[in-house]
């Protein structure tokens, strides 16, 4: 295969991953708006989808973080990454067909991780790096963004307790549209530049970068109008478990979720580290419902997509290993695992139409136990 076109079908399949990362993570934003009524679906989802391309330009630091961080480019080629990516689409397509928010960005990591180790050996992966930009996060994340979600949901119960409760809905639920769009750009900040380091790095690997260069002002437009382009499309099944299976949700709460949520993913944006937004946004939720008074959170739903969230960077890495072993065969290795991809991604989608979730069903759950309105 020509070098030329094996880097530009990595970049096709960057730009694929990216796309399933927005229908995958709508929900990271948009979820206790649709849920709660402060927004309409469709309103939502092109409201998330612009303010992720506009986010994408905002910063480039996680992007510099995985093309020269995660791995060694001097040890990577344009094959490797795209078995890396392959890794992370299906990991991405099987958990959207399940309904449970992954993480997009460990899927990416371990597909990454997974390829190069197979093809380049164990000293490629900078694990150091691995444990200080990615895990670490991925840990602490969930829990600031839960504490202070529950500490704000308190607070808000408790000022807003003497209030008319339509004033206070009112009043939240025009809250709840910012917060949630600063979430929406915080999201594109973060995760839209993950695709861009993967460009980057297919560029440095190729020799058409220097190594240690920043995203290209195309790969930066690009990236963003294919999770703009994801997210407007939305993600049903995982706005329907984030939005109504986690926790009733009420207004005050949303707007305590969606803003703590935004806090942290912009904060870690700006430091360069490449966290789960998935995490942080349902940390959030799991916060504002334990920060409400007799509020449920159904926690076998929590702890389905803990491990969900533990899985995912080895079956991410897994796929991504067998996917190299296959890729460095030979021109028709790579062309197998291009093709055993697309067929996995039919298979998937035509499986999701036996019971479809769109913008008029996305509210429908179980019946929920009536809540107080107040803490």
């Amino acid at each position: 295969m020509d070098f030329s076109l094996i880097v530009l079908v990595v970049i096709v399949a960057a730009l694929a991953f990216d796309f399933t990362n927005g229908f995958h993570d709508t929900a990271n934003a948009m979820a206790t708006s649709i849920a709660t009524g402060a927004l309409k679906p469709r309103v939502a989802v092109a409201v998330s989808a612009v303010l992720n391309l506009v986010g994408a330009f905002l910063s480039v630091e996680v992007a510099k973080t995985i093309s020269g961080g995660i791995v060694d480019d001097t040890k990577v080629t344009p094959v490797i990454i795209f078995a890396g990516l392959v890794g992370a689409i299906v990991w991405n397509l099987v958990t959207w067909l399940i309904g449970l928010p992954s993480s997009s960005s460990h899927a990416l990591f371990g597909g990454l991780i997974g390829a190069t180790w197979i093809a380049s050996g164990s000293d490629a992966v900078h694990f150091g790096k691995v444990v200080e930009k990615v895990l670490i996060p991925a840990l602490a994340s969930p829990i600031v963004a839960g504490i202070v979600a529950t500490l704000g949901t308190f607070l808000v119960y408790r000022i807003t307790a003497r209030a008319k409760q339509d004033t206070v809905g009112r009043t939240f639920k025009a809250g709840q549209i910012a917060s949630a769009s600063l979430v929406s750009l915080a999201h594109g900040t973060n995760d839209a530049q993950k695709t861009m380091g993967v460009i980057t790095l297919t560029l440095i690997a190729s020799g058409s970068l220097a190594p240690n260069s920043g995203p290209p002002l195309w790969v930066i437009l690009t990236a963003g109008a294919a999770i703009a382009l994801g997210t407007y499309l939305g993600g049903w099944r995982i706005i329907q478990t984030m939005g109504k299976k986690l926790t009733e949700i009420q207004t005050p709460q949303g707007f305590a979720a969606e803003t703590s949520a935004a806090a942290v993913i912009l904060t870690s944006a700006h430091l360069g580290f490449a966290l789960s937004t998935t995490h942080v946004c349902s940390g959030g939720i799991i916060g504002s419902g334990l920060g409400r008074k007799l509020a449920e959170v159904r926690w076998g739903v929590a702890g389905k997509m803990v491990v969900a969230w533990a899985l995912t960077l080895p079956a991410a890495a897994i796929v991504g290993a067998v996917a190299a072993e296959v890729s460095t065969l030979g021109t028709w290795g790579t062309v197998l695992v291009g093709l055993a991809g697309v067929v996995v991604a039919l298979g998937i989608y035509l499986a999701s139409k036996r019971n479809p979730v769109n913008a008029n069903s996305i509210n429908d759950s179980e019946p929920a136990v009536p809540q107080p309105a107040n803490a």
